[in-house]
């Protein structure tokens, strides 16, 4: 049985992108008169996801899956479309949820770990780095003691987390 949130403590060796100044409305008027960047307002369900991203530990990772799950609603989608809108990253740690395949799953609304067209299409100047959105969760990932093979599958089944 894994042990509870609070006793879990990363390596010390690792980085917890989390840790940055964010600004995350907690009350629920502080959620009302929130917008997006692009105006939008955020669903009970969307704060509800995201709510429940913020609490996966550094070092683990969870499935679009479990979370549609522990929520009680909605599908691994709904979930992956919420991650994929996330206005709190890496506040909200959407780097730390995968497929239930346990495949690194997607990253800045791009699937896989291979250059997709849409990013060498988009006409935006990346580094090197950052040109394939899931080579930087891996790398994200890597940082916080997470590993994934070559072909972006989890190496250790430890990292997975359950929401205990």
């Amino acid at each position: 049985m894994e042990s509870k949130l609070s006793n879990e403590i990363p390596p010390k060796s690792t980085k917890d992108h989390t840790k940055c100044p964010m600004r995350y409305p907690l009350s629920g008027l502080q959620r009302e008169c929130y917008k997006t960047k692009s105006g939008k307002t955020l669903s009970d369900k969307q704060w509800a996801i995201y709510d429940y991203v913020r609490t996966i530990p550094c070092g683990k990772v969870t499935t679009y899956k479990s979370i549609a799950d522990a929520l009680g609603f909605g599908s691994a989608r709904s979930v992956g479309g919420a991650m994929r809108n996330n206005p709190f990253a890496p506040y909200v740690p959407c780097h730390r949820v995968i497929a239930s395949n346990l495949f690194i799953g997607g990253f800045y609304g791009e699937w896989g770990i291979e250059l997709s067209k849409k990013s060498a299409s988009s006409g935006k100047r990346l580094s090197n780095r950052d040109t394939v959105p899931c080579q930087k969760k891996m790398r994200m990932l890597k940082d916080e003691g997470v590993k994934f093979s070559k072909d972006g599958y989890l190496v250790d089944k430890e990292h997975l987390w359950n929401g205990n």
